[in-house]
């Protein structure tokens, strides 16, 4: 399908040639026997005003846009891509544009995130997207993640606040976050603004579901379906403390190992439906940690919470597990 033509509200030719007139002033000024910086000053100002029309005119119909609708323009179309900041200074054609990319992602919703907390998430393990396009991102760039607005952003925004006021420590406020927003998609920025940018933040939150058993999940631990850079408590329980031992690589193999599947029904997170009672994937223990049974690939497989409330309600031992899951539905 062949690109439309932009149509510039402008004409650049115009926009030219008075830029070229406005530099002839300044060489004649320069070259003047008296030198007087203000007159230069003062001469250039309209030529910021000349390249400003330009950036803003790179988006089609840009004049006719706020800034802030230009800003989210341009990422939508380079979603998951390193932006530099000198970019979004261009193209909103305003020096506030940090501002404006803020009321994006706080009061409307647009996953945003900042080339610090990206690194944050790298160095703490916790980064599940391209690492190369990352690896050398600066504070002042950003990553435009592709899963969409979040219209349920001004309301987690106020409670960030809220619980950010708090006098606890990161990791209490980080996990009563996440418990209020159980089941709901929270993208690593977030996570940084309620910590006040502390830089342990993303350790915290592994911290939380290696040692303390809460079940959140990233797409490299759990839940594949999950955008890059997203965070989910699955569920409001921690894990029993046995199963808190079950090492990530070890639960990411056995993860793939049943393809996010329940061995039984077949049930994958992405079937969760509000009305069904199977809500989330867990690994059981064929033979049982309490009797001395590994968190080894080989004595795990997943099942859904349903199937695995059955399994214990029965006290089926390794065989009958085995046969059950065998059987079908």
């Amino acid at each position: 399908m062949s690109r439309k033509k932009k149509q510039l509200t402008f004409d650049p030719s115009e926009a030219k040639e008075n830029l070229t007139k406005l530099i002839e002033n300044f060489t004649a000024l320069t070259l003047a026997e008296e030198y007087d910086i203000r007159r230069h000053v003062l001469t250039l100002i309209p030529a910021f005003h000349i390249l400003r029309r330009f950036g803003i005119n790179i988006i089609p119909d840009g004049e006719k846009m706020a800034s802030r609708d230009r800003i989210l323009v341009y990422f939508q179309r380079y979603p998951e891509t390193v932006i530099d900041s000198e970019e979004l200074l261009v193209v909103s054609g305003i020096t506030d544009y940090q501002r404006r990319i803020r009321e994006l992602r706080t009061e409307f919703g647009w996953p945003v995130l900042s080339g610090k907390t990206v690194a944050l998430m790298v160095e703490a393990g916790e980064w599940d997207g391209p690492e190369a396009e990352v690896a050398q991102m600066k504070a002042d760039q950003y990553f435009f993640l592709s899963s969409g607005q979040d219209r349920e952003a001004a309301f987690r925004w106020n409670l960030s606040n809220e619980i950010r006021r708090k006098n606890i420590s990161v990791k209490d406020k980080l996990l009563e976050y996440f418990r209020k927003n159980t089941g709901r998609n929270i993208t690593g920025e977030e996570l940084s603004y309620l910590a006040k940018d502390a830089k342990e933040w993303a350790r915290r939150v592994r911290e939380l579901r290696t040692e303390e058993g809460w079940p959140i999940k990233t797409r490299n631990t759990g839940m594949p379906e999950l955008p890059v850079g997203v965070y989910m408590l699955e569920e409001d329980k921690q894990a029993e403390q046995h199963d808190r031992k079950i090492d990530d690589i070890t639960r990411m193999k056995v993860l793939e190992r049943d393809q996010y599947r329940c061995r039984k029904c077949g049930w994958s997170t992405a079937k969760r439906r509000p009305e069904d009672p199977r809500q989330f994937l867990e690994l059981h223990h064929l033979d049982y940690h309490v009797e001395r049974g590994g968190n080894t690939e080989e004595n795990l497989v997943t099942v859904c919470n349903i199937d695995h409330d059955h399994i214990h309600r029965m006290k089926m031992n390794k065989a009958e597990v085995l046969k059950w899951l065998d059987s079908g539905n």
